[in-house]
């Protein structure tokens, strides 16, 4: 059967004809892209399902949901809890597609917050960092989920055996960070994961974990920090090359390295992250995806359906991980 992915045509910064280009480019014999957008988008012969109106970067996102149930965003993610869609694929508002995805496709049991998995490549293969935007006002106890459902995916998608699981913070030492952290530290300490302590933001692309936990407003700043460093040193090294004439050979002659290192740190090489914690599959995009970015978006939503990561996240996800955020609770009832 072809997995069915719906895209959201309106989301993010560039046309919707972008869009259908990238959704048009991922079509496979085993991946059939659907289009939510307007009546008057040209799909190319690529199954149009025809919405009204589209949410906006800066539109408030429950307000957005409740109001724009006929937008593009709120269709497509709704496709995927109606049975629609096996997927959805949107470079939208973030917190909208959160939000339509907490109403439409709701929570896995005893999941409180859902989280944003971000695979990094780092010097040793690629690290899950998780939240990356979707709880920007995590409690401890959600870190610790983050950590398991992280656990989990490194092990049951990228093939890690016992992954080690570390928490972002200010310093290796236990006793650094803010309150958030120093209660983070203890649960996930005290937890069955495979803990290594505190790593720093100058860690993340040296390999030295496999998952990194943070909440959502740490989790974005770091990512949109090392992407933007990074263009930055490709854009400056570009530029040397191209200055001298010894430049321009030096530059001919490490051309296939750059460019493998390019693709390797080029955040449209992933093309987003996966929503983890939901009943159903959902990726979000980066809201400045070119038609590069949301090809590979829709097929990292088919590798998501292939993997089964849905599945194997309600099967994994433990009992015991409910039952340690409780216990992080004095009063005994759940913070989430």
């Amino acid at each position: 059967m072809r997995v069915r992915i719906a895209v959201d045509a309106l989301g993010g910064d560039r046309e919707p004809a972008e869009i259908v280009a990238g959704a048009l480019a991922a079509v496979a014999a085993e991946v059939r892209p659907i289009i939510y957008g307007p009546a008057d988008l040209d799909t190319h012969g690529l199954e149009h399902v025809v919405t009204d109106g589209m949410v906006e970067m800066d539109d408030k996102p429950a307000d957005a949901v409740r109001n724009k149930q006929g937008s593009s965003l709120v269709r497509a993610v709704r496709a995927v809890g109606d049975g629609h869609a096996d997927a959805v694929v949107s470079a939208g508002n973030t917190g909208a597609v959160l939000a339509a995805s907490l109403l439409h496709v709701r929570r896995l049991p005893g999941v409180f917050r859902p989280g944003i998995a971000v695979v990094i490549p780092t010097a040793h293969g690629p690290c899950v960092l998780i939240d990356a935007g979707a709880t920007a006002d995590a409690k401890p106890e959600h870190l610790l989920q983050f950590g398991h459902m992280g656990s989990i995916f490194a092990q049951e998608v990228l093939g890690i055996a016992r992954p080690r699981v570390s928490l972002l913070s200010i310093g290796e030492e236990p006793e650094k960070g803010n309150q958030l952290t120093l209660e983070a530290h203890a649960l996930l300490a005290a937890s069955s994961l495979r803990f290594a302590g505190n790593t720093e933001g100058r860690a993340l692309l040296e390999g030295e974990t496999d998952v990194i936990v943070c909440d959502g407003f740490t989790g974005n700043v770091a990512l949109k920090t090392l992407e933007g460093t990074v263009r930055s040193l490709l854009i400056a090294l570009r530029a040397e090359i191209v200055e001298t004439t010894r430049g321009k050979v030096g530059g001919f002659l490490i051309r296939p390295a750059a460019a493998r290192l390019r693709t390797r740190l080029d955040p449209e090489t992933t093309g987003g992250g996966y929503l983890l914690g939901l009943r159903g599959l959902v990726v979000i995009a980066h809201g400045s995806s070119s038609r590069f970015a949301i090809e590979n978006a829709v097929r990292m939503a088919a590798r998501g359906i292939d993997h089964d990561v849905v599945g194997r996240m309600r099967e994994a996800l433990p009992e015991r991980v409910v039952e340690s955020a409780r216990s992080s609770n004095p009063s005994g009832t759940t913070r989430g």
